[in-house]
């Protein structure tokens, strides 16, 4: 009998098709991906504050604080933020000139330029990201259970 590595390969594909995903998306990410994404798009400019209960695509223009804490947030390749950014997971491709706060992870992309502070337990800087700024990667446990007794 001749082995070919196709036959070998079919037999685990179907035997386990998520579980990667599943390992390495935790509990709350999972659930997000259900949610529904507002966007803004490209010829929207909005001057104020914004909040709200689900994920956000940024495309346009914001001037202002933006507080989804419990929400991913994205700021596309034409997007563009004036203002300190609160979220889930922040991700951004285009501009941004304030602090961005995120509670699990930031990642700045290659296309972006960030001037301002990120503070987030995981930080992701591509090669080619334009940033100005200092990163604080404090891990939320740390931070909100203080010091241990002894």
């Amino acid at each position: 009998m001749i082995w070919k590595k196709s036959e070998a390969d079919e037999t685990p594909a179907h035997s386990q098709p998520q579980p990667p995903n599943l390992s390495s998306s935790p509990a709350r990410g999972q659930a997000q991906t259900s949610k529904e994404r507002a966007l803004i798009g490209t010829s929207i400019e909005i001057k104020g504050n914004l909040a709200g209960s689900e994920d956000l695509v940024i495309e346009g223009r914001i001037e202002g604080k933006i507080e989804l804490r419990q929400h991913g947030i994205t700021v596309g390749r034409s997007g563009y933020v004036k203002g300190d950014m609160y979220g889930l997971m922040i991700v951004v491709m285009g501009e941004i000139d304030g602090n961005l706060y995120g509670e699990e992870q930031i990642i700045l992309r290659q296309t972006c330029t960030v001037r301002g502070n990120v503070s987030a337990p995981r930080v992701t800087l591509e090669d080619g990201a334009h940033f100005k700024g200092s990163i604080d990667m404090t891990p939320p446990s740390s931070v909100e259970a203080g010091p241990t007794p002894a």
